[in-house]
């Protein structure tokens, strides 16, 4: 049994050609799947949110970016894109998870679906912040992965404080 996994991680390191192919039922399943082995881990849904969110906004900007390649523009097609990339969320309660909102702050939502949507803009946000900070250092980022620490490092701190103080 170890040989076999020490096999199937060493397959990982050969080099073959990625193929990405976002699929709203695949990423529903993931979420799923993801928020099953969680549970079982210990880990609150509402971590498993955030990053759910955060995938989902990263399906909406990864939609853009095939518009883009084939130059289909229409009015409001970005935020439209991502919208509809963040709602997918909405198919994990389709007999994964009950919607049970309940009062946080002024809000009367789920709390799965808050910490969802809470995950997407956080991405959005540190995208936006990224260029903001890479505009202000002359159009290079001040080191190397920048673009992918900003989102893991402020999704990180959510997960922290949500963990820590439930909604």
């Amino acid at each position: 049994m170890k040989k076999a996994i020490l096999s199937f991680f060493g397959l990982l390191f050969l080099p073959f050609a990625a193929l990405a192919n976002p699929a709203c039922v695949v990423c529903t399943v993931a979420i799923g799947a993801s928020l099953e082995i969680s549970r079982r881990l210990g880990i609150s849904d509402n971590v498993v949110a955030l990053w759910a969110g955060a995938m989902l906004a990263i399906l909406g900007y990864w939609a853009v970016a095939w518009f883009e390649k084939r130059n289909w523009q229409f009015p409001g097609r970005d935020f439209l894109l991502v919208a509809t990339s963040v709602a997918m969320i909405g198919f994990v309660y389709l007999g994964m998870l009950p919607y049970m909102p309940k009062i946080i702050g002024f809000l009367y939502i789920d709390p799965f679906l808050l910490s969802a949507l809470a995950g997407a803009v956080i991405f959005v946000c540190s995208q936006k912040f990224y260029q903001w900070m890479k505009r202000k250092n002359g159009g290079h980022a001040h080191f190397p992965f920048e673009k992918v620490v900003l989102p893991l490092v402020l999704l990180g701190v959510a997960s922290a404080y949500v963990n820590y103080y439930p909604l």
